[in-house]
């Protein structure tokens, strides 16, 4: 449900609170990152968070519109952050990056299953080659 999606961003990507992943997510969790990641179960997502947390200072998820129907949900997202380390190669500016991307949940009871996100990721390295040219 859209309350779920907001829960999940905000609790874990935006506060960091990677102990709500135990709530918020099935045991076997399975995880395409916007990044092009594909993991599998909580740790692994977690081990996730944490890189692009660190690499991304101020590491923001911001829901532009979320619409749910029976166990799935679907958000079109903004994600942005500050480069402080290296990050898809480029190393660190301290400037702001920002990319968009569409997730796609998948829910078993209230938690989370499945997720599957797709990033604009030229857009994503259009912005870090910019900041390094600049």
């Amino acid at each position: 449900t859209p309350v779920q999606v907001e829960t999940f961003y905000d609790s874990i990507w935006n506060r960091g609170d990677l102990g709500a992943a135990s709530e918020l997510l099935t045991d076997a969790f399975v995880f395409r990152g916007s990044l092009g990641a594909e993991l599998q179960g909580r740790e692994a997502f977690l081990a996730y968070v944490r890189a692009v947390r660190f690499a991304l200072a101020d590491y923001h998820c911001e829901i532009l519109a979320c619409v749910a129907e029976g166990d799935r949900a679907f958000a079109q997202m903004r994600f942005s952050g500050r480069h402080v380390e290296v990050f898809r190669g480029f190393p660190p500016t301290g400037r702001p990056v920002h990319w968009l991307g569409a997730a796609l949940f998948q829910f078993e009871g209230p938690a989370i299953a499945r997720l599957w996100v797709l990033g604009d990721l030229l857009g994503l390295e259009a912005v870090l080659r910019a900041n390094q040219a600049s």
